[in-house]
């Protein structure tokens, strides 16, 4: 059982670990904007291009930033959802009588956890739209 759970812990690292880099790769990509300012010749418009420029490149650390606070979330919350669900397997094991409320309380701990996973998710939102 106990390999199982490793095996289990390794996958779900590995699977964090490769979305994590691949957000921080994409995420740039999505971020960045694409705006046209060819038209303007003027020495307004150089000033727009640079104050552009700076945007794009503060968007893009915004990305960066939001990508690997809900990769790390998302990570340690599968994690903790292996784990959980592992220990109230055994649970049940061991004593078939008492399923239903280890049932419940595992429900109860999967939302807790997954609550947490949803507010990382709109911290991230945050960052990249308010800040």
């Amino acid at each position: 059982m106990k390999t199982m759970m490793k095996k289990m812990i390794r996958k779900t690292t590995v699977f964090a670990i490769l979305a994590m880099i691949v957000m921080a790769f994409a995420a740039p990509a999505f971020a960045s904007d694409n705006s046209d300012n060819s038209t303007a010749v003027t020495a307004q418009a150089e000033e727009t291009t640079a104050v552009s420029a700076e945007e794009d490149s503060s968007t893009g650390s915004k990305a960066m930033a939001a990508a690997v606070a809900v990769g790390l979330a998302a990570a340690a919350g599968a994690v903790g959802m292996g784990i959980a669900i592992a220990k109230s397997a055994e649970g049940i094991a061991r004593q078939p009588e008492a399923g239903g409320q280890i049932r419940t309380s595992l429900m109860l701990g999967l939302v807790f956890i997954e609550t947490a996973i949803i507010y990382a998710l709109i911290v991230a939102i945050l960052i990249i739209f308010v800040l």
